[in-house]
């Protein structure tokens, strides 16, 4: 199974909010609710996860991870993978994020070869807003965050 590691970046403000990503690419531009996550991507066995959380997190944002302590929100198994994440206390502009790039082949069976961004939009929700953007699968990073 394919492993998957990111960083759910939070802030204090009226309420908790959370920073999440809109997914980039043809398949994800017209839709809003359930596409949305947080910075995340694979990484092979021989890269630790917090490692891959952290890189992850500069090539989809183009920026670096914000110091702090990264608290663990575990696992959970979503898309034929398993994605562990930590959160962390931070701020950003979600205006200065330079997102990663993807090629894919665009339009199917074309044979031409687009780039595309990893994400095509940065915003920060409150917990309740983030719970009805996010891919169901990553919920549960939601949830263990408010409650500790």
């Amino acid at each position: 199974m394919k492993r998957s590691a990111g960083i759910l970046l939070f802030r204090r403000r009226e309420q908790l909010e959370v920073l999440l990503g809109h997914m980039g690419g043809p398949f994800w531009a017209r839709k809003d609710a359930g596409a949305w996550s947080v910075p995340k991507g694979e990484y092979t066995e021989d890269e630790m996860p917090e490692a891959a959380a952290r890189r992850e997190f500069e090539e989809e944002l183009g920026l670096p991870v914000p110091n702090g302590e990264l608290i663990p929100l575990g696992e959970a198994k979503g898309s034929g993978k398993v994605i562990t994440v930590w959160a962390l206390e931070g701020d950003l502009d979600p205006e200065t994020v330079t997102p990663g790039t993807f090629e894919m082949e665009w339009p199917p069976k074309s044979g031409q070869r687009k780039t595309f961004p990893e994400v095509d939009r940065v915003q920060w929700f409150s917990v309740e807003e983030a719970s009805a953007k996010i891919v169901s699968a990553q919920r549960p990073f939601l949830e263990r965050l408010t409650a500790r």
